[in-house]
């Protein structure tokens, strides 16, 4: 990558309710890069788009994705705890969302592997992920998540694809080098910008692994994301993000 590429997380979530057609379709009227989306599963087993451990922004506390089937998670709506959202949106499927815009950008897939799964689900997870995706001739399509074993089994059923690694903010160089040690086959770390300095790219410059950080929207968390040249910058506000890189190209 010869600059750093922005991607606007879960879509333009300070414009529309995150995760929804409306999202990325705001997000794709700037010069972005990428979206960041996440993945997690209905309970019958079709890969939606759903960042939260549960639904208490739909006034359902308690309940997760997987307690509903597809069919009755798109007849909720998706939009409503934004303020000033306008037509009912439903889950949107990963399906969907690749075939709608894996030609207009790149794609960033956080696949949400929770503690409560059986790792049997968590992999039927990274499978339908890795099918949707397709074959993984370049990296314009990006598969993350912070459950390593997720990813080891990733890497195992699809050898060629490239598996990023995310890493909680509380990681510091020594977990990112303990990663990169245990896991040799990941295409790169993506990390919280607080933990972004110059050892750390160094580590991964070294070993020729990616950088991608979540989530630079202030001046300052941008402006150090850009001036140590990551790969990839994960902002709430990528309209912010793509006017200061204008600044330091």
């Amino acid at each position: 990558m010869s600059r750093t590429l922005v991607f606007a997380h879960r879509g333009a979530n300070r414009e529309a309710a995150e995760n929804t057609r409306t999202a990325f379709d705001k997000a794709l009227a700037y010069p972005i890069d990428g979206i960041e989306t996440d993945v997690q599963l209905s309970r019958d087993e079709v890969a939606v788009l759903w960042h939260d451990r549960d639904l208490k922004k739909l006034k359902l506390p308690g309940k997760h994705i997987d307690d509903f089937d597809h069919a009755q998670l798109r007849a909720m709506d998706f939009a409503a705890h934004f303020a000033g959202s306008g037509a009912s949106e439903g889950v949107m499927s990963l399906q969907e969302f690749i075939a709608a815009y894996r030609a207009r950008c790149r794609l960033l897939l956080e696949i949400k592997i929770r503690d409560w799964e059986v790792t049997a689900r968590g992999e039927l997870k990274v499978r339908q992920t890795l099918e949707l995706a397709g074959a993984a001739t370049d990296d314009r399509i990006l598969v993350s998540s912070f459950n390593s074993a997720g990813l080891a089994y990733a890497q195992r059923i699809a050898p060629a694809f490239p598996l990023v690694l995310n890493l909680e903010p509380e990681h510091d160089l020594n977990d990112a080098r303990r990663a990169l040690d245990m896991q040799p086959f990941l295409h790169g770390l993506c990390m919280h910008i607080s933990t972004l300095d110059a050892d750390m790219v160094a580590l991964l410059r070294g070993r020729n692994k990616s950088i991608a950080v979540y989530t630079c929207n202030t001046d300052e968390e941008i402006s150090r994301a850009l001036v140590l040249g990551v790969d990839v910058l994960i902002s709430d506000v990528p309209q912010k993000a793509l006017q200061m890189r204008e600044q330091y190209c």
